[in-house]
Protein backbone atom coordinates (compact mmCIF):
# COMPACT_ATOMS: atom_id res chain seq x y z
CA UNK A 1 0.00 0.00 0.00
CA UNK A 2 2.85 2.39 0.87
CA UNK A 3 4.43 1.63 -2.51
CA UNK A 4 1.21 2.59 -4.29
CA UNK A 5 1.09 5.96 -2.55
CA UNK A 6 4.76 6.57 -3.36
CA UNK A 7 4.06 5.55 -6.95
CA UNK A 8 1.13 7.98 -7.04
CA UNK A 9 3.37 10.75 -5.72
CA UNK A 10 5.88 10.01 -8.47
CA UNK A 11 3.10 10.06 -11.09
CA UNK A 12 1.85 13.41 -9.77
CA UNK A 13 5.33 14.93 -10.01
CA UNK A 14 5.76 13.43 -13.47
CA UNK A 15 2.47 14.94 -14.66
CA UNK A 16 3.49 18.39 -13.39
CA UNK A 17 6.91 18.26 -15.04
CA UNK A 18 5.64 16.79 -18.32
CA UNK A 19 2.80 19.31 -18.43
CA UNK A 20 5.31 22.15 -18.13
CA UNK A 21 7.50 20.66 -20.87
CA UNK A 22 4.83 19.54 -23.31
CA UNK A 23 2.50 22.45 -22.55
CA UNK A 24 5.25 24.83 -23.52
CA UNK A 25 6.06 22.75 -26.59
CA UNK A 26 2.45 22.72 -27.81
CA UNK A 27 2.20 26.47 -27.27
CA UNK A 28 5.31 27.07 -29.37
CA UNK A 29 4.17 24.56 -31.99
CA UNK A 30 0.82 26.34 -32.29
CA UNK A 31 2.60 29.32 -33.84
CA UNK A 32 3.88 27.03 -36.59
CA UNK A 33 0.66 25.07 -37.19
CA UNK A 34 -2.49 26.69 -38.50
CA UNK A 35 -4.55 23.50 -38.12
CA UNK A 36 -3.47 22.41 -34.63
CA UNK A 37 -2.54 18.94 -35.92
CA UNK A 38 1.11 19.11 -34.88
CA UNK A 39 0.38 20.41 -31.33
CA UNK A 40 -2.16 17.60 -30.96
CA UNK A 41 0.55 15.04 -31.78
CA UNK A 42 2.77 16.58 -29.10
CA UNK A 43 -0.13 16.33 -26.63
CA UNK A 44 -0.47 12.65 -27.55
CA UNK A 45 3.12 12.08 -26.48
CA UNK A 46 2.36 13.81 -23.15
CA UNK A 47 -0.58 11.44 -22.60
CA UNK A 48 1.38 8.33 -23.47
CA UNK A 49 4.14 9.27 -21.04
CA UNK A 50 1.55 9.46 -18.24
CA UNK A 51 0.13 6.06 -19.14
CA UNK A 52 3.65 4.59 -19.20
CA UNK A 53 4.70 5.78 -15.74
CA UNK A 54 1.27 4.86 -14.35
CA UNK A 55 1.63 1.31 -15.69
CA UNK A 56 -1.68 1.55 -17.52
CA UNK A 57 -1.88 -0.64 -20.60
CA UNK A 58 -4.50 0.14 -23.23
CA UNK A 59 -5.93 -2.19 -25.84
CA UNK A 60 -7.82 -0.54 -28.71
CA UNK A 61 -10.66 -2.46 -30.34
CA UNK A 62 -12.70 -1.56 -33.40
CA UNK A 63 -10.38 1.04 -34.94
CA UNK A 64 -11.12 -0.42 -38.37
CA UNK A 65 -14.74 0.77 -38.00
CA UNK A 66 -13.74 4.38 -38.65
CA UNK A 67 -11.98 6.22 -41.45
CA UNK A 68 -9.31 8.47 -39.88
CA UNK A 69 -9.56 10.84 -42.83
CA UNK A 70 -13.27 11.54 -42.19
CA UNK A 71 -14.83 13.97 -39.75
CA UNK A 72 -16.74 12.61 -36.75
CA UNK A 73 -18.03 13.58 -33.35
CA UNK A 74 -16.50 11.13 -30.88
CA UNK A 75 -18.57 10.49 -27.74
CA UNK A 76 -16.96 8.40 -24.97
CA UNK A 77 -18.21 7.54 -21.49
CA UNK A 78 -16.38 9.28 -18.63
CA UNK A 79 -15.20 7.15 -15.70
CA UNK A 80 -11.99 8.67 -14.39
CA UNK A 81 -9.30 11.33 -14.76
CA UNK A 82 -7.38 8.69 -16.70
CA UNK A 83 -9.92 8.80 -19.52
CA UNK A 84 -8.12 11.87 -20.83
CA UNK A 85 -4.64 10.32 -21.31
CA UNK A 86 -6.26 7.08 -22.56
CA UNK A 87 -8.23 8.89 -25.27
CA UNK A 88 -5.53 11.37 -26.15
CA UNK A 89 -2.77 8.79 -26.19
CA UNK A 90 -4.54 5.86 -27.83
CA UNK A 91 -7.34 7.21 -30.03
CA UNK A 92 -4.90 7.78 -32.88
CA UNK A 93 -6.85 10.25 -34.98
CA UNK A 94 -6.89 14.01 -35.13
CA UNK A 95 -9.64 15.50 -32.97
CA UNK A 96 -10.33 18.60 -30.90
CA UNK A 97 -11.56 18.32 -27.31
CA UNK A 98 -14.66 20.09 -26.14
CA UNK A 99 -13.51 20.35 -22.51
CA UNK A 100 -14.67 22.04 -19.33
CA UNK A 101 -13.57 25.65 -18.88
CA UNK A 102 -11.74 24.95 -15.60
CA UNK A 103 -8.98 23.04 -17.43
CA UNK A 104 -8.18 26.09 -19.55
CA UNK A 105 -7.48 28.12 -16.39
CA UNK A 106 -4.55 25.88 -15.39
CA UNK A 107 -1.25 27.66 -16.20
CA UNK A 108 0.70 26.20 -19.15
CA UNK A 109 -1.83 23.36 -19.62
CA UNK A 110 -4.60 25.76 -20.59
CA UNK A 111 -2.40 27.63 -23.04
CA UNK A 112 -1.25 24.37 -24.55
CA UNK A 113 -4.85 23.21 -24.97
CA UNK A 114 -5.71 26.41 -26.79
CA UNK A 115 -2.65 25.88 -28.97
CA UNK A 116 -4.05 22.50 -29.98
CA UNK A 117 -7.33 24.11 -30.98
CA UNK A 118 -9.31 22.55 -28.11
CA UNK A 119 -12.57 24.25 -27.20
CA UNK A 120 -13.57 25.51 -23.76
CA UNK A 121 -17.15 24.97 -22.57
CA UNK A 122 -18.68 26.47 -19.42
CA UNK A 123 -21.79 24.41 -18.68
CA UNK A 124 -22.81 26.75 -15.85
CA UNK A 125 -23.27 29.56 -18.36
CA UNK A 126 -25.91 28.74 -20.96
CA UNK A 127 -24.92 31.55 -23.33
CA UNK A 128 -21.24 30.63 -23.12
CA UNK A 129 -22.04 26.94 -23.62
CA UNK A 130 -23.94 27.66 -26.84
CA UNK A 131 -21.05 29.84 -28.01
CA UNK A 132 -18.74 26.86 -27.46
CA UNK A 133 -21.04 24.62 -29.49
CA UNK A 134 -21.01 27.19 -32.28
CA UNK A 135 -17.20 27.19 -32.19
CA UNK A 136 -17.20 23.39 -32.30
CA UNK A 137 -19.52 23.48 -35.32
CA UNK A 138 -17.07 25.81 -37.07
CA UNK A 139 -14.24 23.39 -36.24
CA UNK A 140 -16.21 20.56 -37.84
CA UNK A 141 -16.94 22.65 -40.93
CA UNK A 142 -13.19 23.22 -41.23
CA UNK A 143 -12.74 19.44 -41.41
CA UNK A 144 -11.66 18.56 -37.86
CA UNK A 145 -13.33 15.94 -35.68
CA UNK A 146 -14.53 16.88 -32.19
CA UNK A 147 -14.59 14.80 -29.00
CA UNK A 148 -17.11 15.49 -26.25
CA UNK A 149 -18.09 13.60 -23.09
CA UNK A 150 -21.90 13.37 -23.35
CA UNK A 151 -22.18 12.83 -19.59
CA UNK A 152 -20.56 16.21 -19.04
CA UNK A 153 -18.48 15.06 -16.07
CA UNK A 154 -16.96 11.96 -14.49
CA UNK A 155 -19.08 9.18 -13.02
CA UNK A 156 -19.55 9.32 -9.26
CA UNK A 157 -19.99 5.57 -8.78
CA UNK A 158 -18.64 3.84 -11.88
CA UNK A 159 -22.02 3.82 -13.64
CA UNK A 160 -22.81 5.82 -16.77
CA UNK A 161 -24.56 9.10 -15.99
CA UNK A 162 -27.42 10.69 -17.98
CA UNK A 163 -26.32 12.37 -21.21
CA UNK A 164 -26.41 16.12 -21.84
CA UNK A 165 -28.18 17.29 -25.00
CA UNK A 166 -25.66 19.87 -26.24
CA UNK A 167 -23.47 17.42 -28.14
CA UNK A 168 -26.48 16.05 -29.98
CA UNK A 169 -27.61 19.53 -31.03
CA UNK A 170 -24.10 19.95 -32.43
CA UNK A 171 -24.38 16.59 -34.20
CA UNK A 172 -27.71 17.22 -35.94
CA UNK A 173 -26.69 20.76 -36.91
CA UNK A 174 -23.37 19.63 -38.40
CA UNK A 175 -24.70 16.41 -39.94
CA UNK A 176 -21.53 14.41 -39.26
CA UNK A 177 -21.66 10.87 -37.81
CA UNK A 178 -21.29 10.21 -34.09
CA UNK A 179 -18.78 7.55 -33.07
CA UNK A 180 -19.66 5.99 -29.68
CA UNK A 181 -16.48 5.16 -27.76
CA UNK A 182 -16.58 2.85 -24.74
CA UNK A 183 -13.85 3.05 -22.10
CA UNK A 184 -13.53 -0.09 -19.99
CA UNK A 185 -11.38 -0.24 -16.87
CA UNK A 186 -10.39 3.32 -15.92
CA UNK A 187 -12.69 3.55 -12.90
CA UNK A 188 -10.51 1.27 -10.68
CA UNK A 189 -7.36 3.24 -11.63
CA UNK A 190 -8.49 6.50 -10.07
CA UNK A 191 -12.15 6.86 -9.08
CA UNK A 192 -13.58 10.30 -8.45
CA UNK A 193 -12.48 11.75 -5.08
CA UNK A 194 -9.57 9.28 -4.68
CA UNK A 195 -5.99 10.41 -4.97
CA UNK A 196 -4.22 7.03 -5.23
CA UNK A 197 -3.47 5.60 -8.68
CA UNK A 198 -3.67 1.82 -9.16
CA UNK A 199 -2.22 0.24 -12.35
CA UNK A 200 -4.73 -1.58 -14.55
CA UNK A 201 -5.47 -2.79 -18.06
CA UNK A 202 -7.89 -0.67 -20.10
CA UNK A 203 -9.88 -1.41 -23.23
CA UNK A 204 -10.80 1.42 -25.59
CA UNK A 205 -13.67 0.17 -27.76
CA UNK A 206 -14.69 2.05 -30.90
CA UNK A 207 -18.25 1.37 -32.04
CA UNK A 208 -19.78 1.74 -35.50
CA UNK A 209 -20.44 5.36 -36.50
CA UNK A 210 -24.07 6.47 -36.20
CA UNK A 211 -25.31 8.67 -39.03
CA UNK A 212 -27.04 11.89 -37.96
CA UNK A 213 -28.32 13.21 -41.30
CA UNK A 214 -31.83 11.83 -40.74
CA UNK A 215 -32.20 13.48 -37.32
CA UNK A 216 -33.24 17.02 -36.47
CA UNK A 217 -33.35 19.13 -33.32
CA UNK A 218 -36.86 17.80 -32.76
CA UNK A 219 -35.65 14.19 -32.84
CA UNK A 220 -32.27 14.71 -31.15
CA UNK A 221 -33.54 12.84 -28.08
CA UNK A 222 -33.95 9.73 -30.25
CA UNK A 223 -30.36 10.13 -31.40
CA UNK A 224 -29.24 10.58 -27.78
CA UNK A 225 -30.95 7.36 -26.73
CA UNK A 226 -29.45 5.44 -29.65
CA UNK A 227 -25.92 6.55 -28.78
CA UNK A 228 -26.44 5.96 -25.08
CA UNK A 229 -27.79 2.47 -25.71
CA UNK A 230 -24.76 1.61 -27.85
CA UNK A 231 -22.36 2.75 -25.13
CA UNK A 232 -24.27 1.27 -22.17
CA UNK A 233 -24.74 -2.16 -23.77
CA UNK A 234 -21.03 -2.49 -24.55
CA UNK A 235 -20.04 -1.11 -21.16
CA UNK A 236 -22.21 -3.63 -19.29
CA UNK A 237 -21.03 -6.47 -21.52
CA UNK A 238 -17.44 -5.47 -20.79
CA UNK A 239 -18.08 -5.72 -17.04
CA UNK A 240 -19.61 -9.17 -17.46
CA UNK A 241 -16.64 -10.32 -19.54
CA UNK A 242 -14.14 -9.42 -16.84
CA UNK A 243 -12.72 -12.38 -14.90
Amino acid sequence: MVFRYLHTLFISLWVVVMTLIFGTATTLASFLSKTGDFPHLIARTWARSILFVSRVRVQVRGFSRIDPSKTYIYMPNHQSNFDIPVLLGCLCVQFRWLAKAELFKIPVLGRGMRGCGYISIDRSNRKSAFQSLWEAARTIRDGSSVLIFPEGTRSRDGRIRPFKKGGFVLAVDSGVPIVPVVIHGTWPIMPRNRWRVDPANVVLEIKDPIETADYSRKTKDDLLERVRQSICESFEKGKNDQP
